[in-house]
C-alpha cells in the first residue's frame, strides 16, 4: 500500500473515528489507556459475551495516530472471540517490531506496518491494544470470581 493510501485512511479514522460515542455504555467494562508523555488519553468500552467481544466504544483526547488506531483497532475485533483478539495483537505488534509474525487480517490497521520507522509513534498505534489487555484481563478476572 502506498503511503498516500495509508495518509487517507489514518485521516479518515482521525475525522471519522468509529464508535467514539458515550451512548449505551451501561454493563460495558471500562479501562482508561493514555500515554503519560503526550495528550493521548482514551477511555474504552468493551461489551463481552461469552468470551466474543461484541461491541467497543471509545472516548478522550489523542493524537491523529491514536484515535485513527483505536477506530481501525475496534472495527476490526468487535465479533471476534477473547482468543482471536489475543492472536491478532500478538501478530500486529509482532509486525510493528518487524519480527515475524502471521498472515492475519489487519485490514486497514495494515497502515501502521512501517511504524518502526518512527519508533516514538509506536506508543501511540499501540495505546489502545494496551486498553483491550486491560478490559480482557478484568473480563477474565469476573468470571473466575463468579
Amino acid at each position: 500500500m502506498d503511503s498516500n493510501t495509508k495518509r487517507e485512511i489514518i485521516l479518515d479514522n482521525y475525522s471519522h473515528p468509529y464508535n467514539k460515542t458515550l451512548e449505551g455504555i451501561d454493563g460495558y467494562i471500562k479501562v482508561n489507556s493514555n500515554n503519560e508523555s503526550c495528550i493521548d488519553n482514551i477511555d474504552l468500552y468493551l461489551k463481552i459475551e461469552n468470551d466474543i467481544i461484541t461491541d467497543i466504544k471509545f472516548d478522550g483526547e489523542a493524537c491523529a495516530i491514536s484515535t485513527a488506531s483505536t477506530s481501525i483497532m475496534i472495527k476490526n475485533m468487535v465479533g471476534k472471540s477473547i482468543d482471536e483478539i489475543e492472536k491478532y495483537i500478538d501478530n500486529f505488534e509482532a509486525m510493528l517490531n518487524e519480527e515475524p509474525y502471521e498472515d492475519v487480517d489487519f485490514n486497514e490497521a495494515i497502515v501502521f506496518d512501517e511504524t518502526y520507522k518512527q519508533g516514538n509513534r509506536r506508543t501511540c498505534v499501540t495505546l489502545p491494544y494496551k486498553g483491550i489487555k486491560k478490559a480482557i484481563k478484568e473480563y477474565q478476572n469476573r468470571e473466575k470470581v463468579s
